[in-house]
């Protein structure tokens, strides 16, 4: 088996939402349903010291994630319906639309809100990593629509021998509640995840 895997180069990431648009071209997405999210994080103030002169520590960072394919998926766990497998061959984490009762549990349970429920056919949907695209030999879509080569795609442990094994960062939950296959370079002034000098800026964005 081959677990594939998601890498964010936070340094490289200006928050464009190309990945975005691209996978819901891709997947023919309605309005109120993304499979990849840009987190945009920020925080900080001015301060004035006793001589006048201000400063400020403010920071903002992008994220960018979507379905982590995770080694322990909660969303497989928790369906009642037993609608959610692992593939073996490639580690997706994937819905069968055919058991899938469109309860929401999956899209309750995810600390990422990776899987979604879609009004119109009352079932779970969720990023599949483009297996289609994956299966040619070719990259998920949001990686190679990435205008600033801020994502990256393959076998995890090649991921991780490139690029580290750093997989969480505020405002994502912790990496031990679901053991997502994702590294990520830390963006400058990256925050741990358990930080509470920042917050969520673009909340109305994440869908």
């Amino acid at each position: 088996m081959t677990q594939y895997g998601f890498h964010f180069d936070g340094t490289r990431c200006t928050g464009c939402k190309t990945c975005v648009l691209a996978c819901k071209d891709k997947n023919d997405l309605a309005n109120d349903i993304n499979f990849r999210n840009i987190h945009e994080y920020g925080g900080g103030d001015w301060t004035q010291d006793a001589a006048g002169c201000w400063t400020n520590d403010a920071f903002v960072y992008h994220v960018s994630v979507a379905c982590n394919h995770c080694d322990k998926p909660i969303c497989m766990a928790n369906c009642p319906q037993g609608a959610i497998s692992k593939d073996e061959e490639t580690g997706e984490v994937k819905s069968d639309p055919e058991t899938c009762i469109g309860c929401g549990t999956c899209m309750n349970s995810c600390p990422y809100g990776a899987p979604k429920v879609d009004a119109e056919q009352m079932k779970s949907v969720k990023c599949n990593m483009c297996a289609d695209r994956v299966a040619a030999g070719a990259q998920p879509i949001c990686v190679e629509a990435c205008p600033l080569r801020a994502l990256d795609f393959g076998d995890i442990d090649d991921l991780r021998a490139k690029y580290g094994d750093l997989s969480e960062i505020a405002p994502l939950p912790a990496a031990s509640e679901t053991e997502p296959n994702l590294v990520i370079t830390a963006p400058v002034n990256g925050k741990p995840v358990d930080d509470k000098s920042g917050e969520l800026l673009n909340p109305r964005e994440i869908l």
